[in-house]
């Protein structure tokens, strides 16, 4: 019964900001990892974003450092996706994705074993 649900999408402008949630159930958020990836039209599910479950080290593609924050509420189940400055090739469906994990987190979506159904951010003027 382990799920995880985004919420947080939509359409915004250029420059503006968005959060998305990751709403965990069905297990205890404090061993896991967890991680955002995004899928454009056309393109391959790539790494946004991780967290990690014990030392809370995260971890950011180079294309959002600097823009994007992730964070995590343990007591509520609940992982941030903190978006500012947004681009329109920020464009995607983004999911979160968990798996069993310690100090340090990667962004490899096969190492992530259950997923979210993903939330579409689309940034156009």
């Amino acid at each position: 019964q382990l799920q995880l649900v985004e919420s947080g999408g939509g359409l915004v402008q250029p420059g503006g900001s968005l959060r998305l949630s990751c709403k965990a159930s069905g297990f205890t958020l404090d061993y896991y990892s967890i991680g955002w990836f995004r899928q454009a039209p056309g393109k391959e599910r790539e790494g946004v974003s991780c967290i990690a479950s014990s030392s809370g080290t995260t971890n950011y593609a180079d294309s959002v450092k600097g823009r994007f924050t992730i964070s995590r509420d343990n007591a509520k189940k609940i992982v941030y996706l903190q978006m500012n400055s947004l681009k329109p090739e920020d464009t995607a469906v983004y999911y979160c994705a968990a798996k069993v994990s310690g100090y340090v987190c990667h962004m490899d979506k096969n190492e992530y074993n259950y997923w979210g159904q993903g939330t579409q951010v689309t940034v156009s003027s």
